[in-house]
């Protein structure tokens, strides 16, 4: 029998040291697979790569397809010529250990534009060629996209000054049934596709084209920086696979409501009139939070979807295979059955479970696929349809060793594990790091672990990264904050909670010299190289 044993770091790109304000796909990227190299990692898990949209969060994005322009480095915009050094110089004094997404933004938009200036007057042959095969080989949703975000600004610039407008007037009487105050005006001024003119709203032809003649530079400026995020992406891949490191990707089961893919595909989704939700997506009341979570993105019309083969998800897959080399589908257990909330509901408490597409979603993505390797986001409250699909399909779960401590008889303590198909995590992204978990947590929790793992509790971060080594579970996969032993105030993302997320960074020096051989030793101790 082969080993499948391998051990890897979960580590999203936006924490990597940089001087810009936020990690990106520059030398830090390359310094941190240098490092999974060195300790023989075989996976990097990172989350969606997605165009993120207001909240930062990498699970809401303007495109499932695109990829966030925020992680494109200056430093490789200047190696290509875009950029010059003076470009460079005088860089704001930003948070090393924290992402202000505000000042970020403002900083790189600058940057981005003088880049695309110098790309439209003085491209070489090759990079001009180069941009026009990427064009044309991702028009299905570069058009649409572009468009989408093009228009976008152009409205927020439109109504930045125009208070109570007819338009607004007219938008809040169609939303104030469903809405506050507060969210009529941020989608208004924040220009949610839905409030545009009726003819661009619903795509009218004659649209299109007088939008994409209007905004042509600035259309041509977001399929630059599309082109860009994805050449860097693509040497970023290149040289992790050449060091001996998969990529683990993330899809998001949903897309956002504000987003191209529900612009241009509304008949794929449960839409009112065409233009907002009929139900939204979520969680009933679980561990993270007692009046569930509201998420807010549309729902699936699957009968829809299931009349085209399941042509556009295909698509989705697709796309996210040509940048990683397996797949971890978010909330799983929607392809089963999935919480369905009215519209307009201010917590996910009111719902209903509806039934998913199951088993015959994925034997159209394998027949036009092949088979793929997917890992199954499993956590919640699963019922037993939803685990027979996962073991059915012989996709691995994930096992949280934080959610472990409650009971000897806990199904994600190691000794219960009932096969070594499966992923094992100290925590995700979701949870608080170990030092934080442990911290907060009750006594009785830390009596257990410490009899279980037969410790005092004084190194509690390695402690549990050794179990996760120790255990039968295939794959080990290690937050990089519980690498670093930081405690809860490096958290990246604390459910339910609207603001304060997605914002961790660290510095050169947390990844220090001495983690790589700690991790090595585990690795090496425990079979998984």
């Amino acid at each position: 029998m082969g080993n499948n044993r391998k051990a890897g770091v979960l580590a999203h790109v936006t924490s990597f040291p940089s001087p810009y304000g936020i990690g990106d796909l520059g030398k830090s990227t390359y310094v941190f697979l240098d490092f999974l190299k060195k300790a023989k990692q075989k996976v990097w898990q990172i989350l969606p790569l997605g165009h993120t949209s207001f909240g930062d969060s990498p699970y809401q994005s303007f495109s499932t397809f695109a990829g966030n322009p925020l992680l494109i480095s200056p430093d490789e915009l200047q190696k290509e010529g875009y950029l010059c050094q003076s470009d460079l110089q005088n860089v704001p004094l930003f948070d090393h250990t924290s992402v202000d997404y505000g000042r970020v933004i403002l900083y790189k938009t600058k940057l981005f534009h003088e880049a695309h200036k110098t790309f439209t007057q003085d491209a070489t042959n090759e990079q001009q060629k180069n941009y026009e095969k990427f064009c044309k080989s991702n028009k299905d949703w570069l058009d649409h996209y572009a468009l989408f975000i093009s228009l976008k600004n152009y409205y927020i610039e439109e109504r930045r000054y125009a208070f109570e407008s007819e338009e607004y007037k007219r938008y809040r009487l169609e939303n104030i049934k469903f809405l506050t105050e507060n969210q009529i005006n941020d989608c208004f001024y924040g220009a949610v596709w839905n409030s545009w003119d009726e003819d661009i709203k619903t795509l009218q032809p004659s649209a299109i084209a007088k939008w994409e003649n209007t905004l042509a530079n600035e259309i041509s400026y977001y399929k630059f920086l599309q082109y860009e995020f994805f050449r860097q992406w693509d040497a970023v891949k290149q040289y992790a696979n050449e060091s001996g490191v998969e990529i683990m990707g993330d899809i998001p089961i949903y897309v956002a409501s504000d987003s191209a893919d529900v612009w241009a595909n509304r008949d794929l989704f449960e839409m009112s009139e065409g233009v907002s939700p009929k139900e939204v997506a979520g969680v009933p009341p679980d561990y993270f939070s007692e009046t569930g979570q509201l998420w807010g993105n549309p729902l699936y019309k699957w009968a829809e979807h299931k009349k085209t083969h399941y042509k556009w998800w295909i698509k989705r897959i697709s796309k996210m295979l040509e940048m990683v080399d397996m797949v971890r589908i978010d909330h799983f257990r929607a392809f089963d059955s999935y919480w369905a909330i009215p519209y307009g509901e201010k917590t996910a408490e009111k719902g209903q479970w509806r039934k998913g597409p199951g088993e015959g979603f994925f034997a159209e993505v394998k027949k036009a696929l092949g088979d793929i390797p997917i890992i199954a986001e499993d956590l919640g409250d699963l019922n037993p349809e939803v685990l027979t699909l996962r073991d059915t399909l012989g996709f691995p779960g994930m096992k949280i060793l934080q959610f472990a401590f409650d009971s000897s008889a806990n199904d994600y303590l190691p000794h219960n594990y009932k096969t070594s198909n499966a992923v094992v995590y100290t925590g995700t992204h979701d949870n608080d790091t170990v030092l934080g978990w442990y911290t907060e947590t009750n006594a009785a929790t830390k009596d257990l672990y410490r009899r279980y793992l037969n410790v005092s509790g004084d190194n509690v971060s390695w402690d549990l990264i050794r179990l996760a080594h120790s255990a039968c579970a295939d794959t080990a996969i290690i937050p990089i904050q519980d690498l670093m032993g930081l405690d809860g105030r490096a958290r990246t993302n604390t459910p339910s909670v609207a603001s304060g997320n997605w914002k961790f960074r660290y510095t050169d020096d947390m990844l220090s010299d001495d983690i790589a051989p700690q991790l090595l030793y585990l690795t090496e101790l425990y079979n998984r190289v």
